[in-house]
């Protein structure tokens, strides 16, 4: 069997992969409740980075440890505005992801896999985020984080999805828009792929899978 058909499965993030680019939203939340951005990129730094005992707040946001309330409340006792007002902590994360909306050509893409007789799943990181409706009906798995307990990228949240998909690790390949997830399944054996934007991810899809369609013109 050669490498192009060992993959039999393609498990797709959501947040920046199956949707625009997150930076997208959160700089238009910026500018609306005119936060000062260096508050923000230094809060994210630390709270993504630091290891704390208990975890930091998006670490236990992601797990469900931490409500939306709580984490909103937190994250905007750490802001700042350009204007000195304080941020409403009522509903800061409902802002940020205000401007997120689908990527059509990464939906067509995964309905275009499940098409060729590709599983495809989905593995995502909640920040409290809506999913779609149909999301269950389009993705077989679905692993969001909060709903496990287990978060990217800790390897215990990858076995749980090869474990539902009942595949190895070398036949299921992972695509996400952050590097640190992408490191995360690799180091448990399976392939990986650090998505930019849908042209060049359905590019690197078609050395898989090579009867996958082109991309649309619009796309």
């Amino acid at each position: 069997m050669t490498a192009t058909n060992q993959v039999q499965a393609v498990v797709f993030d959501y947040g920046g992969v199956l949707t625009g680019p997150v930076r997208a939203s959160i700089a238009a939340w910026l500018r609306t409740d005119r936060i000062e951005p260096a508050s923000f990129s230094r809060t994210l730094k630390a709270w993504l980075s630091r290891d704390a005992p208990d975890g930091t707040p998006i670490h236990r946001l992601e797990t469900g440890a931490l409500t939306v309330e709580e984490f909103d409340a937190l994250l905007a006792s750490e802001l700042t505005t350009l204007d000195g007002r304080a941020v409403d902590p009522v509903g800061v994360l409902d802002r940020l992801f205000a401007g997120l909306r689908p990527d059509p050509a990464m939906f067509a893409l995964a309905g275009q896999l499940r098409d060729l007789g590709v599983r495809v799943g989905l593995l995502s990181n909640s920040w409290g985020n809506s999913y779609p409706p149909d999301i269950h009906a389009l993705f077989d798995p679905v692993v969001i984080s909060g709903e496990v307990g287990l978060r990217k990228p800790l390897a215990a949240i990858y076995a749980l999805t090869l474990d539902r998909l009942g595949l190895p690790a070398d036949r299921v390949l992972f695509i996400d828009d952050a590097e640190p997830h992408v490191l995360g399944a690799r180091a448990v054996g399976m392939r990986a792929l650090w998505h930019t934007d849908a042209r060049s991810t359905r590019e690197a899809l078609a050395e898989f899978f090579p009867t996958l369609p082109p991309a649309a013109p619009h796309d």
